[in-house]
């Protein structure tokens, strides 16, 4: 959700791409998997078309993929993480600040009635008890058709057709994603000694095709995105498949969330263990082709539905319900980052707040004195 609102800052709010166009990518992404490349696809392919939506994906993962392979050889080389929990102490109320702020923000856009008020508010309700994105999504989406509750176009408005819009010298920043990153760090030993330590086979004995296989498979079934994956990947690479010990899995996961990207790129990881940085590249590829492919096919044909009433309403139903779940995020995410016997890093999160809503600091300035702070007096924040 970090990086949803990163895009969602400088997309939107440099009208480069509609607030509501913005906010169905994000609900139809959400469904389709790693709900943040596919936010950035769909933004790049409203502006740019076919091309525009590969290079904003490839372009959003890159530096995730590049941080993986590099944490993955470091980790395989020296059997152990670098240590980056002070910066992540730091980070985590800048980027608490950060979600709020979207939520603010696509809130403004997204509650224009009781009823959209009231759609938000199941919808926060639902995520905090952890039910799927998916049914929240699409509960909301019926309900959207159910009371009709796309606008109706007054007949002296103007029509909005689909201008081409050009994104100038954008800023893209890929950072402010480390959410979990530090809890996952404390508590990857204690996990994996409960989850036991089974071995792993020898990486040698695994095709490249084999390893393409079980990745695309996986990507055939990823949807509700986030750690959702967990639990799957979990199931292939370390019980049945073995490729990796319980040990290993779980430092993987804390990888993937040391980098700027989604967790999905624990495939990343997976492969580098398997078959080195081409098996790296290839298992990534493999898990994020069905998703992408459905992204774009559903990016092509968005002009054309959404003039259509249905799916007005059901997509009216939709844009409450992202805000909803992204204010669940920042609330779910609040009490591990934000600490009473800790006063500094409220404090953190209020200044960083203010920074991002009323001075309009880039978020990458923001994200940076977070990391700072959290590097020089990493005992003030946690």
């Amino acid at each position: 959700m970090a990086v949803v609102a990163l895009i969602e800052r400088e997309c939107v709010r440099r009208r480069c791409v509609e607030a509501e166009e913005f906010l169905h990518g994000v609900g139809l992404g959400q469904i389709l998997g790693p709900f943040a490349v596919n936010a950035a696809l769909f933004v790049g392919y409203r502006l740019h078309g076919f091309w525009g939506g590969l290079v904003a994906a490839i372009s959003f993962l890159l530096p995730s993929i590049v941080a993986v392979i590099v944490l993955s050889w470091l980790y395989f080389t020296f059997h152990k993480i670098p240590s980056l929990q002070g910066a992540l102490a730091g980070l985590g109320p800048v980027v608490i600040a950060l979600i709020f702020d979207a939520a603010r923000s696509m809130g403004r856009q997204s509650l224009r009635s009781w009823m959209t008020f009231l759609v938000a508010v199941l919808s926060c309700l639902a995520s905090t008890v952890h039910i799927n994105p998916i049914w929240v999504l699409s509960v909301a989406g019926l309900m959207g058709l159910a009371f009709r509750l796309a606008a109706r176009p007054n007949p002296s408005d103007p029509i909005n057709g689909p201008e081409t819009k050009i994104l100038a010298a954008l800023p893209l920043t890929a950072t402010g994603t480390i959410n979990h990153g530090t809890s996952l760090l404390n508590t990857t030993s204690k996990m994996a000694v409960q989850a036991g330590s089974q071995g792993a086979l020898a990486a040698t004995t695994i095709s490249l095709a084999t390893l393409g296989v079980v990745f695309l498979k996986v990507g055939l079934v990823f949807f509700g995105g986030g750690f959702a994956l967990i639990p799957v990947l979990h199931q292939h690479l370390v019980t049945e498949l073995r490729w990796l010990t319980a040990r290993e899995f779980l430092d993987g996961v804390a990888i993937s969330q040391l980098t700027p990207g989604p967790i999905a790129v624990l495939a990343t990881f997976a492969g580098y263990r398997v078959a080195g940085i081409g098996g790296a590249l290839l298992a990534t590829l493999a898990l994020f082709l069905p998703s992408t492919l459905l992204m774009l096919l559903i990016s092509y044909y968005y002009d054309r539905l959404r003039n259509v009433r249905s799916v007005q309403d059901f997509l009216a139903g939709i844009v409450p319900a992202v805000f909803g779940l992204i204010l669940a995020t920042g609330m779910s995410l609040a009490p591990a980052n934000l600490h009473v016997q800790h006063p500094a890093s409220i404090v953190l999160c209020g200044v960083a707040f203010l920074l991002l809503s009323m001075s309009k600091w880039h978020p990458a300035f923001v994200l940076a004195i977070g990391a700072l702070a959290g590097g020089l007096f990493p005992s003030m924040y946690r």
